[in-house]
């Protein structure tokens, strides 16, 4: 029997509740809602992810797949047992018990009793209290029909943040841990298809061509010899086409996903433009995730990644000066300037917390069943704020830290790079699988270990063994010694 499954949780414990506001759209010209030329005065750029009081009383988290946060009072004992139904718009899928303070509960139903479509249907899910009250969480669940496009599908696993694809090769479904470099296009791509048999000799499964794209038959004959290889499409969209961009594109067999802002908290686009720009993707394709990467580091986050099932972030801190513009003559601040960087220190732990903080919101708003994170690591330097292009060691540093904090794919900027880069990318695509049987198992236990101020671990243990990755971010040799 063909099952379903929908994750619950349900926590007696202290939380938030959440409120939100948004700030005005910044005035041009600012990066971040910061103005940044000489002569600039200190402002409050606004629209900061709000950070709710904490309640001393216990709060109800009750979710469904993914959590909203409630903010009921109650008064249950901990492994209290509770009745719960779980409905999809006027029908009982599912009834069953679920445990106070556990959370990730599945609850298996048959989906024959759905009919495919392209609309999504509502979830809710309706838990009662001892007190006769009820607690309500909503979620959009989406059962379509095979792609009538006859191009690619891609999945997401709620559970691990996996990205789920069609093998090229055995056409059975699969986990990818994505990992390719945005590419030029205009100049690079669009002269010399050779490039990307290179790039797949290296490893990568995926390449981002980067626009413009105004010869439309290289264009078309680099898409073409990517589904030859196996080389699964990142691809832009334009705004002002998107339309004419997705019926030309959703019938690729390697399309993985679309991308359709290029930090728009940076330049501060309306708020609600990704999502209008994911809506309407949706309503023309909706087989493939909408990404899209955020620069900032606090910036309106929830309004931008409200458009989004990947949100990408590019901290790109090797090389800077985080406290002095040296392209605008500013000061840096978290009111004034840009170093290339937005509020950052210069250091490898820019990465860490950039990468630590979108986790906390994406929980902290009620997302981390449908929102996942991907890392852009610095691939370049030597021009603008960054004084050097980062070693391959560098580069790999990046790309470790990322992974060990909960980036489930990487996506460097920006091919041409180094040999050293290319190099240490091709060590990381050897690791691929391990990385994959590991990340991507649902039962997987995990966590960090803390050693050190320059050393960063993270271990997942499964029935198959145990992953352990360390990164040394000093500049020296470091002896670690890690038991059992």
């Amino acid at each position: 029997m063909a099952l379903w499954s929908v994750f619950l949780s349900l926590l007696a414990c202290a939380l938030w509740s959440l409120t939100h506001s948004a700030s005005a759209a910044a005035q041009a010209p600012t990066w971040c809602g910061k103005f940044y030329e000489p002569g600039s005065l200190p402002t409050n750029p606004g629209g900061q992810f709000h950070i709710p009081a904490y309640s001393e009383p216990p709060l109800l988290n009750f979710g469904c797949a993914p959590s909203n946060y409630v903010g009921t009072h109650v008064h249950i004992p901990p492994g209290a047992t509770l009745p719960v139904h779980v409905w999809v718009d006027d029908t009982v899928l599912v009834a069953g018990e679920v445990d106070v303070g556990l959370t990730g509960i599945e609850m298996s139903f048959n989906f024959s009793q759905l009919t495919p479509r392209s609309k999504p249907y509502t979830l809710s899910c309706v838990l009662d209290l001892p007190d006769g009250q009820e607690v309500k969480a909503e979620n959009r669940l989406t059962y379509l029909p095979p792609n009538p496009f006859n191009g690619s599908t891609t999945k997401f696993d709620a559970r691990t943040g996996a990205t789920l694809v069609k093998s090229f090769d055995t056409g059975v479904w699969e986990p990818i841990f994505p990992l390719g470099f945005y590419t030029t296009f205009g100049g690079y791509l669009e002269y010399n298809l050779t490039i990307l048999d290179h790039t797949k000799e290296i490893g990568y499964n995926m390449v981002h061509p980067v626009p413009t794209f105004d010869n439309l038959t290289a264009f078309n004959m680099v898409l073409d010899r990517m589904e030859q290889l196996g080389l699964w499409l990142m691809t832009y969209m334009n705004l002002s086409s998107v339309t004419e961009q997705v019926n030309s594109l959703k019938n690729r067999t390697n399309l993985l996903l679309w991308y359709t802002g290029d930090e728009p908290d940076g330049t501060s686009d309306p708020l609600n433009a990704t999502s209008i720009a994911r809506d309407l993707i949706y309503e023309l394709d909706g087989y493939h995730p909408v990404s899209l990467v955020l620069n900032c580091q606090n910036y309106h986050w929830s309004e931008y990644t409200s458009g989004a099932d990947i949100i990408m972030e590019d901290p790109y801190p090797i090389g800077i000066n985080a406290t002095y513009s040296v392209r605008w003559n500013t000061s840096c601040t978290t009111e004034l300037g840009d170093c290339g960087c937005d509020n950052c220190i210069g250091s490898y732990t820019d990465i860490t917390t950039r990468v630590g903080e979108f986790a906390f919101r994406t929980q902290m708003t009620g997302r981390q069943r449908n929102l996942t994170t991907w890392h852009v690591p610095q691939g370049f330097g030597s021009s603008e704020y960054w004084a050097v292009t980062p070693t391959g060691q560098e580069w790999l540093v990046q790309c470790t830290l990322a992974i060990n904090h909960g980036a489930r794919a990487i996506v460097p900027w920006v091919e041409p790079t180094t040999s050293s880069i290319e190099n240490s990318a091709r060590k990381l695509s050897q690791s691929l699988p391990v990385l994959t049987a590991f990340l991507f198992d649902p039962k997987a236990i995990t966590g960090s270990i803390l050693t050190s101020s320059t050393v960063d671990l993270t271990y997942w243990k499964t029935t198959h063994g145990t992953l352990l990755m360390a990164v040394n971010m000093a500049y020296e040799p470091t002896e670690l010694a890690v038991g059992e």
